[in-house]
C-alpha cells in the first residue's frame, strides 16, 4: 500500500504541473517551424544565394572599368658629347615620371553564351525555390508525425487516468465487500494489482509524452521545458477523387518540378556551350595621363600629355581542339540523363500516390471501425460495470471489460492520428499540403 501512495503522491504531482501548460495549435507549431526550424533556415540561405547568383552583377552584361597610376624616379649620372666636341657631364641628375588611366572594357557580344547563362541562373533560382518548398514539406510533415504523438499520447494519458479511477473504484468497493464477508481477499489482491498495473502505465504513458514533447521542441527550434499541451482535433479536409488529385501529381508535385527546372536548365547550358562556336566582339576604351620632369640632358625640361583612345576587338576561335564540341556533346548527355530521370520519377511518384492514396481510404476505414469498436465496448463496460456493481459478475471479468474499453480507445486514437498523416502524405504528393488548413 505505501507504493500505491507514492504513485498517488506522483500523480498528483504531475497533475499540478498539468494545470499550468499552455496550449501549443497546429497553426502555431507551423508558425515556429517555419520561423525557428534549422532545415528552413538553411534552405532560406540557399536561396539567398541563389538570388544573388541570378543579380545583374552575376550575368556579364555589365562592362568592367580599371584605374591605373604609376611613378618612376630617376637618380642618373650623365655624360654628353656634343658635335663640336663639348663634353658635359652631370652628376646625380634627377628626373621622374607619372602616369594614370582609366579603361573600360566591354563584350558587345559573345555568341550568346552570358545570355543563356543568365536564363540558367534564373532558372537555377527557381530550382533553389523549390528545393526551399521541399524542405518546408518536408519539415511540416516530420512536425506533424511529432505533434500527433504528443496529441496521441496526451489523449492515451487521460485514458489512463480514467481506467486508474475506474481500477481505484473498484478496489475501493471489493475492500468493502471483504470487510463485510461479501467478497474474498483474492479479489482485494486482484484489484491491488491491477491498480499497481494501472499507475506504472499512467506514469510510463507519462514519461513517453514528456520525451514526445522534447521531440517536438527540437522540430519547432525550441529550447524550453516541455509545459505545453497540443490540439487533440483533427479534421480530415482531403476530397477522395483520385483522379483530380493524380493530375495535381502531376502538374503541382515538387519533385516533378524540380525536374523540370533540372531540363530547363540543361537546355540552356547546351545553348551556351554552342556560344563557343561564335566570334566574340569587344568594345575598349582608355583615358590616360601621362607627365615627365626630366633631367638637365634632355631636350624638354618637362612634358605633360593626355589622351583618350578607343576600339573595337573582334576574336574567332575558329578551332579549339574540340574543346567546345565535347562541352556540347556531354550537355546534350546530361540532358538526356535528366529526361530520363524524369521518366523513373513519374513512374515512382505514381506508384507512390497509388500507395499512399489506397493506404488513406484503408485507414479512414479502419478509424470509422474503431469508432464503431469504441461504442459497442462501452456498451458492454457500462453493462459489466452494472452487473458487478450488483454482484452478479466477478471483478475479472469486470476487469477484461475495461481493459477493452480502453485498449478500444487507444487504438481508435492510433487509427485518427494515422489516417490523418496518411492524408498529409497524400497532400504533398499532389503539391496541396501547403495549402491546406491544418
Amino acid at each position: 500500500m505505501k507504493y500505491i501512495k507514492f504513485i498517488y503522491i506522483t500523480l498528483l504531482f504531475v497533475s499540478a504541473v498539468e494545470a499550468q501548460e499552455e496550449t501549443i495549435s497546429k497553426a502555431e507549431a507551423v508558425k515556429m517551424a517555419l520561423e525557428n526550424n534549422y532545415g528552413i533556415k538553411i534552405a532560406d540561405n540557399n536561396l539567398k544565394i541563389s538570388e544573388n547568383n541570378k543579380s545583374i552583377y552575376n550575368s556579364g552584361f555589365l562592362p568592367t572599368v580599371a584605374g591605373n597610376a604609376g611613378a618612376t624616379y630617376n637618380l642618373d649620372n650623365t655624360e654628353a658629347v656634343y658635335a663640336d666636341g663639348r663634353v658635359t657631364n652631370l652628376t646625380g641628375a634627377e628626373s621622374d615620371r607619372y602616369n594614370a588611366s582609366v579603361s573600360l572594357n566591354y563584350v558587345l557580344f559573345d555568341g550568346m553564351g552570358r545570355h543563356y547563362d543568365y536564363q540558367s541562373l534564373k532558372e537555377q533560382y527557381n530550382l533553389s525555390e523549390l528545393q526551399a518548398r521541399q524542405t518546408i514539406e518536408n519539415t511540416i510533415l516530420q512536425l506533424f508525425s511529432v505533434y500527433y504523438n504528443v496529441a496521441k499520447l496526451t489523449e492515451n494519458h487521460v485514458l489512463l487516468q480514467q481506467s486508474l479511477a475506474i481500477s481505484k473504484d473498484r478496489l475501493q468497493r471489493v475492500q468493502y465487500q471483504f470487510e463485510y464477508g461479501q467478497n474474498t481477499k483474492l479479489a482485494v489482491l486482484n484489484a491491488e494489482v491491477d491498480v499497481n498495473n494501472d499507475s506504472i502505465n499512467l506514469l510510463n504513458t507519462k514519461q513517453s509524452l514528456i520525451n514526445a514533447k522534447r521531440d517536438l521542441n527540437v522540430v519547432l527550434g525550441k529550447n524550453t521545458a516541455p509545459n505545453f499541451t497540443v490540439d487533440t482535433l483533427v479534421n480530415f479536409t482531403l476530397t477522395p477523387h483520385k483522379e483530380t488529385l493524380f493530375e495535381k501529381v502531376k502538374t503541382n508535385n515538387v519533385e516533378m518540378l524540380q525536374l523540370d527546372k533540372n531540363i530547363t536548365i540543361s537546355e540552356f547550358q547546351i545553348k551556351a556551350n554552342k556560344s563557343g562556336y561564335l566570334p566574340t566582339l569587344g568594345l575598349n576604351g582608355t583615358y590616360g595621363w601621362n607627365k615627365n620632369n626630366n633631367n638637365a640632358a634632355s631636350f624638354l625640361a618637362t612634358s605633360t600629355n593626355t589622351g583618350l583612345s578607343a576600339g573595337l576587338t573582334l576574336s574567332w576561335n575558329i578551332f579549339d581542339g574540340g574543346r567546345t564540341k565535347t562541352l556540347v556533346d556531354n550537355a546534350k548527355i546530361n540532358l538526356e540523363n535528366q529526361q530520363f530521370l524524369k521518366e523513373e520519377t513519374e513512374l515512382d511518384i505514381a506508384r507512390t500516390f497509388n500507395n499512399a492514396y489506397d493506404d488513406y481510404l484503408n485507414k479512414l476505414f479502419i478509424l470509422q471501425t474503431q469508432e464503431k469498436n469504441v461504442q459497442t465496448n462501452t456498451d458492454n463496460f457500462n453493462r459489466t460495470e452494472e452487473r458487478f456493481k450488483l454482484g452478479q459478475i466477478t471483478s475479472i471479468e469486470f476487469r477484461q471489460a475495461q481493459l477493452n474499453l480502453i485498449n478500444a480507445k487507444n487504438a481508435k486514437n492510433s487509427a485518427k492520428y494515422d489516417a490523418k498523416l496518411a492524408e498529409l502524405e497524400v497532400l504533398q504528393l499532389s503539391g496541396d499540403l501547403l495549402n491546406t488548413d491544418f
